[in-house]
């Protein structure tokens, strides 16, 4: 699955154009992979679908290592089960998976641009321990952090060396 990380300026808010853009591009994907195929989709699963994707695109919901399916549901404004249902359908895996792949690729946004020490990734990126963390990235990436930590620093310098 392709995420959109819609990039965004920190220092600003949570916009309404944002929501529309994350909306629209939500409804887009959705049409594409899901409108048409063996999978048959709902209106209320799109409307759930494009609002767990804006709770994890925009508001970053995922940075909350406290985060459980009871309480993202009452943040979408729906059941546990229509929830769960839709992540295991439309995202093809359950909530702790999902919450955990945009955890470590947060992490590796942070290590890759230098905003963050190794020692200070997993609390930043809303893991509960440094042990879940190391876990779940080499889970998803297949290597440990510091080996893609050392991996990214060389592949900095030799950019760095090129164009000098």
């Amino acid at each position: 699955m392709d995420y959109l990380f819609l990039r965004r300026n920190k220092r600003t808010t949570t916009s309404e154009r944002q929501k529309r853009l994350l909306f629209n591009a939500a409804e887009r994907q959705w049409e594409q992979d899901f409108a048409g195929r063996e999978i048959s989709g709902r209106k209320i699963d799109c409307d759930i679908y494009k609002c767990i994707l804006y709770h994890l695109e925009i508001k970053q919901v995922f940075l909350d290592s406290e985060l459980s399916l009871k309480k993202f549901s009452e943040m979408i404004d729906t059941n546990q089960t229509y929830l769960s249902n839709v992540v295991n359908k439309y995202f093809g895996c359950n909530l702790k998976e999902l919450l955990n792949t945009y955890r470590v690729e947060y992490a590796k946004e942070l290590l890759r641009a230098n905003r963050s020490t190794l020692e200070a990734v997993p609390r930043r990126c809303g893991f509960a321990s440094k042990s879940a963390f190391y876990a779940a990235f080499s889970k998803i990436v297949g290597v440990p952090p510091s080996r893609y930590l050392s991996f990214e620093q060389k592949c900095n310098a030799s950019e760095s060396m090129n164009y000098v």
